[in-house]
């Protein structure tokens, strides 16, 4: 059938507005997506790569881009590990699995079969002093004395990575370490997170580590170890530039043989700011709404409404929800004052309180991931248009 000469098909919708669901077109992430190629790259051949940290708020597809990440570095020739940080959760019990695979996987290579095994050995012993079990892990495998066992995880991490290093250095791969939501490590994990990167750094092993985190993982990250600041980079991860948040929209419509005018087009790009979850969102469901073959104007005017309630009922609600009622009112009255950043004495002044008084809330707040600490004494939503949603609640 001649292209935009199709009704518009639900069971034909391109559009994925779904938790790390990737766009059918990942527009304006070119450029991340190339460094972290090359980084994979140089890291397989033994060159110096830095590794990256991708920083931005909700809903930006910060997701989408470690998946896309772990796929080049699989073509690149690395071992790939990927990991989310839930909140409170040991970094050591959520690598030890992660690091078993991979050192499985090099003990069968020739070449590496002997560091591997060292690495193993040592795997085991960490486990044991910080009682990690490990089920199916190797029987008859005795720890590796005085490797990765003196209990202090920025001691021993570093040395399991630089294991790993080593053995897939001997077998000409590479490892690469992919972890999502990083801002909920804690101090002390990241801080081991960093020295183990520091190491293998300095010695020249193919292990990378890709990040993702909200905006002040650079802050966490810089406090943890002063040196991080040159470990990695830090690409931003923002909201689309108008081309690329067109291109988004416009090149899935029309691969499906449908068409988008430009004036609705523009609606959405501008009322959604240019934010990914956003226009994928609204484009979904003006999709499903509309009979085609071209969308107007008129019909992204129509599903404004539906769009919305389906973002306050879930990107939004589920975060509101994790909130007490005292924290609400917090970020309520961060909202009432317009657009962030808002200052802390502001905040403090619409609630009646003092500013020393409302450190226990801000600080849950941002332990949640909800706000963050934009500047000394300001703060903001992690959640894009969060302020607009705030303020549709009402009172």
């Amino acid at each position: 059938m001649p292209k935009h000469e199709v009704k518009v098909d639900p069971y034909l919708n391109p559009f994925a507005p779904g938790a790390g669901s990737r766009p059918p077109e990942l527009a304006g992430r070119d450029s991340i997506l190339e460094q972290a190629r090359i980084s994979c790259g140089r890291a397989v051949r033994g060159k110096h790569a830095r590794s990256l940290m991708l920083l931005g708020l909700r809903g930006t597809g910060k997701t989408v881009l470690l998946n896309e990440i772990e796929k080049i570095g699989k073509e690149e020739g690395l071992l790939t590990s990927k990991i989310e940080s839930p909140e409170d959760a040991s970094l050591a019990r959520l690598l030890v699995p992660e690091m078993r695979k991979v050192m499985r996987s090099l003990s069968v290579v020739e070449a590496s079969k002997s560091l591997a095994g060292r690495g193993l050995r040592g795997l085991r012993g960490f486990a044991s002093i910080f009682r990690i079990e490990v089920a199916g892990f190797e029987i008859g495998i005795d720890p590796e004395p005085g490797l990765a066992d003196s209990g202090d995880l920025e001691f021993d991490l570093p040395d399991l990575f630089v294991a790993i290093g080593e053995a897939a250095q001997a077998a000409g791969k590479g490892w690469l370490l992919l972890i999502d939501e990083v801002q909920y490590l804690s101090e002390k994990d990241l801080s081991a997170l960093i020295v183990s990167m520091h190491r293998v750094s300095q010695s020249g092993l193919p292990v990378l580590f890709v990040g993702a985190g909200l905006p002040q993982v650079a802050r966490l990250a810089g406090d943890a170890k002063s040196y991080a600041e040159r470990l990695f980079s830090y690409p931003p991860v923002g909201a689309l530039d108008e081309v690329s948040a067109g291109r988004a929209v416009r090149r899935p419509i029309e691969e499906e043989g449908a068409a988008i005018a430009d004036s609705a087009l523009n609606e959405i790009v501008v009322r959604t700011q240019g934010y990914p979850f956003f226009l994928q969102e609204w484009a979904s469901i003006t999709w499903n709404n509309v009979e085609g073959p071209e969308i107007t104007l008129s019909d992204v005017q129509q599903t404004y409404k539906e769009a919305i309630v389906t973002l306050d009922e879930g990107f939004f609600k589920v975060r509101i929800d994790r909130l007490t009622k005292a924290e609400v009112q917090f970020v309520k009255a961060m909202a009432a004052s317009g657009d962030g950043p808002y200052p802390m004495a502001d905040i403090a002044a619409a609630m009646g309180r003092t500013l020393s008084s409302l450190g226990p809330a801000r600080a849950s707040i941002i332990k949640k991931g909800m706000i963050y600490s934009t500047d000394h004494g300001y703060l903001d939503f992690t959640v894009p248009l969060f302020a607009e949603f705030m303020r549709r609640q009402g009172s």
